[in-house]
């Protein structure tokens, strides 16, 4: 017995058999004449079953990610040293420590109250050089990964570190939490009963000065001043909420040692925290990270190339939904990593926001990252007189593919230019953008490979986008979105955050990053996601039209657009017909095979004069298809309700039928076409199915 495989040409997908191969054979001659027999080849458990989708949503959650989820990308190391970055980067890396606060890392394993460090102590004298290796080397403790391999991942070589010194250790002047209840209405739960006014950078700075002998500061882009303990951002939740029933049960030895003062602190988003967590430092617009931080790379966006924040306030009602959660470096997507946002405590941070994903289209062009001809910009003014726009998009980890894009881009112009969605009120809509102040649309290809590898899922990721990076979106909690993600998935995703110490299983709220877990779109039917978005108030339609897949494994989306207000100058036809009219069948699955050919005619487009270089993404119709069998006992499945086919040329559609046992000898299987630029040009094939 052997192994074979049958593939649909068209979409590349598979199932297996165990026959004598006489019997293939067999069947492709027989199709060639006319009248394909299909035998009874199949087991009992593959008749009930068809071809899975083409693109299925397979959505794995942050909390369930481990190490094994990381793929490196195949052929490229952007830790080779022989890489030199066009642009470099100089970082400082300065390490301080306080007269009542340790650098955790020296401690014995798992000895401090938080369950840390999770490896064997690193002797103070070196914590410094240990710190800066492990933010900016490949070592075997962050598998690999660090700041400056994921600015040259995602910058492709145009943006890294070329100069990092580490500095320290210094014991600081006051005690740590002098300098970690600053913030938050924090400043009066100190010990002694004294307010806490202290700002870290400038007893560090004095510090560091002192033992250099001068101010260097000058001579680094960057000071990264890494601090004995916590991020309070990575401990407020697990070591408050989380961990204990109310701030009336916070035991001693997680509260403020003096025993006359609240266990408990305000911290940023709720009413409390244990007293142990809110003292530790919230960065607040510093590069000063504790030694749980993961975020040293989103941080670097900021000083770097002025990038600001994305994210929301998902605690505090009315919620507001996230921009661009889990898909962005500038939003919630610096947690990315194993484990994921609740797993920000662990020292050193190899947990969450050990891996954040790349930059979003919006960004990587605001960095200068997009080499010339790598991206498609198209008009909703132009597309009207175009008609439809047909392109092929890359996975955004790696370099286009030939002949394709890192992305598309429409701008939102026009004699009424901008974005012309209504106003919502974002106080009663949850979901609301905000004010539709958005100047243009982007879609890129998403696939978990290199510092993408812990983004929830693969497909296609739309978004709207803003020309001005800063500026809220309005309402009550209002926020900087200058990107919005289109949500193929928009209800709630109904998926606890945690278990509260009384055993009660505490949601995700409307407003929590992972919210957009779901949010990107797949190719084909039946993938549990979407493969199309209409935005009527800006005249658009934009379609995933199919998905491959490289020898390399490299992910690439057919992806369209189309405007709502007209279909160009184009001529729209076509033709459809079944490669067999009549098939002799037995039980089991049938793949059935039709053809569909363009006839339509292409025409000089005006706009595309002076794009001559263009011209290829509107040489296309994209028909819409449907697929139902008429007959007792019989089942139809069609895999993909798309196909974008060029001027002149022809596809063909694989239609698969299940017939049950005790089903009616006879069927008719008919497959029908419509142009999506002109609906009334339609057809339908029709073909026979008899036992």
């Amino acid at each position: 017995m052997f192994n074979y495989v049958l593939s649909s040409k068209k979409h590349k997908q598979s199932y297996f058999i165990q026959k004598p191969i006489i019997i293939i054979f067999f069947s492709i001659f027989l199709s060639a004449i006319g009248l394909l027999i299909v035998p009874d080849i199949f087991s009992d458990s593959e008749k009930s079953l068809f071809p899975p989708p083409i693109d299925p949503q397979r959505v794995k959650d942050q909390e369930d990610m481990t190490w094994t989820d990381y793929r490196p990308i195949p052929g490229k190391n952007w830790n080779d040293p022989t890489l030199k970055p066009e642009r470099g980067f100089r970082l400082a890396v300065v390490a301080v420590d306080f007269p009542d606060q340790p650098f955790v890392i020296t401690k014995e394993k798992a000895s401090d109250p938080f369950g840390n460090p999770q490896i064997d102590p690193i002797p103070r004298e070196k914590v410094p050089q240990f710190y800066a290796d492990f933010f900016t080397k490949p070592l075997d403790i962050n598998h690999g990964l660090n700041i400056h391999s994921y600015w040259m991942e995602i910058s492709r070589g145009k943006f890294g570190l070329t100069q990092v010194d580490a500095f320290g250790p210094y014991r600081m002047p006051r005690p740590y939490w002098w300098y970690g209840l600053n913030e938050f209405g924090q400043n009066k739960y100190t010990p002694d009963g004294s307010e806490a006014r202290g700002r870290l950078e400038s007893d560090c700075d004095e510090l560091w000065i002192k033992d250099v002998g001068q101010d260097i500061r000058k001579n680094y882009d960057a000071v990264l001043r890494i601090y004995a303990g916590y991020d309070e951002t990575g401990v407020w939740m697990e070591f408050g909420i989380m961990k204990f029933k109310s701030k009336d049960d916070i035991p001693p030895e997680w509260g403020n040692p003096n025993p006359k003062m609240p266990r408990w602190v305000p911290t940023r988003y709720v009413e409390w925290t244990s007293w142990l967590a809110g003292s530790q430092q919230w960065g607040l617009s510093s590069m000063r990270q504790g030694e749980n931080s993961g975020t040293i790379a989103h941080e670097i966006g900021h000083f770097a190339f002025r990038l600001p924040d994305l994210n929301n306030n998902p605690y505090v009602q009315p919620y507001r939904r996230a921009a661009a959660g889990p898909w962005d470096l500038m939003d919630r997507g610096c947690f990315n990593g194993p484990g994921g946002p609740h797993r920000r405590w662990v020292v050193p941070p190899v947990a969450g926001a050990a891996c954040p994903p790349g930059l979003m289209i919006r960004n990587r062009m605001a960095c200068g990252f997009i080499r010339e001809g790598e991206l498609l910009t198209l008009s909703r003014e132009e597309l009207a007189r175009t008609g439809l726009a047909v392109a092929e998009v890359t996975a955004r980890s790696v370099d286009p593919l030939p002949g394709t894009y890192i992305g598309i881009i429409v701008r939102l112009d026009g004699s009424d230019p901008g974005d012309r969605t209504p106003a919502d009120d974002p106080a009663t809509n949850p979901l609301s953008p905000g004010i539709p102040n958005y100047n243009f649309y982007s879609m890129e290809v998403v696939q978990r490979l290199g510092f993408d590898s812990f983004c929830p899922d693969e497909g296609v990721l739309i978004a709207k986008n803003k020309d001005n990076l800063r500026g809220n979106n309005g309402g009550p909690n209002a926020f900087n979105s200058y990107i919005w993600v289109i949500d193929a998935n928009p209800g709630d995703i109904n998926m606890v955050d945690y278990i509260s110490p009384s055993g009660e299983k505490v949601m995700r709220t409307i407003a929590d990053y992972r919210q957009l877990n779901d949010a990107l779109f797949h190719a084909g039917l039946n993938s549990g996601s979407k493969f199309e978005y209409v935005d009527e108030p800006n005249r658009l339609h934009f379609y995933v039209v199919d998905v491959n897949k490289n020898k390399d494994g490299i992910l690439s989306y057919t992806l369209a657009l189309r405007s709502l207000d007209g279909s160009g100058p184009q001529k729209r036809g076509l033709q459809l017909k079944a490669a067999a009219t009549s098939l002799k069948v037995r039980q089991g699955l049938i793949p059935v095979t039709f053809i569909l050919k363009n006839t339509g005619k292409a025409a000089t487009i005006e706009p595309l004069l002076n794009k001559p270089h263009l011209l290829r993404h509107f040489q296309y119709d994209l028909y819409r298809l449907s697929a139902k069998v008429e007959g007792r006992g019989w089942q139809v499945k069609l895999p993909n309700a798309l196909v974008a086919v060029p001027f002149g040329q022809e596809k063909e559609i694989t239609v698969y039928v299940l017939p049950d046992k005790g089903c009616s000898k006879q069927a008719s299987l008919f497959l029908s076409a419509a142009s999506e630029s002109q609906p009334d040009i339609k057809a339908e094939s029709r073909v026979i199915l008899k036992f």
